[in-house]
């Protein structure tokens, strides 16, 4: 990784939350609504603690991620954060559990204004690893966490380049079922890594979760990290 993007923080006055659940071990919690290990793992390396919060079967979690007509990679990200943190503060009221904030995050990938985000099958994914092939394109990772009086979120944007990948390259890394679930089609710390060139910003914003944008959102609602 080289460099470090410049974080875009946006945050209100907020109050020191005090422990929402005495019956957990000394200290605060948050509640982490997404369904990828990488985030997790992100997460866990901060040294926060966290429980899952996942969708139930019946909330149409994908339709929240539709792309509008026009809409620009950051604001298209940043909405979609916004949307997965409203159904998942809806659902920590529906089911009752205690109180306490709530992150959410999305990855997109964009060439241009064009949005990259989870391939629909393997030709899709093949299509999106050709035109990323040999160019440079962003990683736009929006962060939101709050409660239902509080809200603050970061925008992460970095810069991934690929060198130059044949069909059988491309096609045996779509064989290979990483790309499938990720946002423009690649896992930057799993096999893709043998075809990025250079990297500018934030790696674990690139994973998932950027870890400096998501550590300053903490320490303004009173984490310690």
């Amino acid at each position: 990784m080289t460099g470090r993007a410049t974080p875009s923080v946006r945050a209100e006055p907020v109050e020191v939350l005090e422990p929402f659940d005495k019956l957990r071990a000394n200290g605060k919690f948050i509640y982490l609504a997404s369904q990828s290990p990488r985030r997790r793992q992100l997460l866990e390396q901060l040294g926060v603690r966290h429980e899952l919060l996942l969708p139930d079967a019946d909330e149409d979690a994908e339709g929240i991620e539709a792309v509008l007509p026009g809409e620009a990679p950051a604001t298209y990200v940043q909405r979609v954060t916004q949307l997965k943190l409203d159904a998942a503060l809806e659902r920590l009221k529906r089911r009752g559990l205690p109180a306490a904030p709530v992150l959410c995050s999305d990855t997109t990938v964009a060439l241009g204004r064009a949005i990259y985000g989870k391939p629909a099958d393997a030709a899709d994914a093949r299509r999106m690893l050709g035109e990323l092939a040999g160019r440079s394109h962003r990683v736009l990772t929006a962060v939101a966490i709050g409660t239902p009086r509080r809200r603050v979120q970061a925008l992460s944007t970095s810069r991934v380049t690929f060198a130059p990948m044949s069909r059988q390259q491309i096609a045996a890394y779509v064989t290979s079922g990483e790309p499938m679930g990720k946002a423009g089609a690649y896992a930057v710390q799993g096999r893709a890594a043998a075809f990025i060139s250079h990297i500018s910003g934030s790696y674990s914003g690139i994973m998932g979760l950027p870890m400096h944008e998501t550590a300053q959102l903490l320490l303004s609602l009173g984490f310690k990290i």
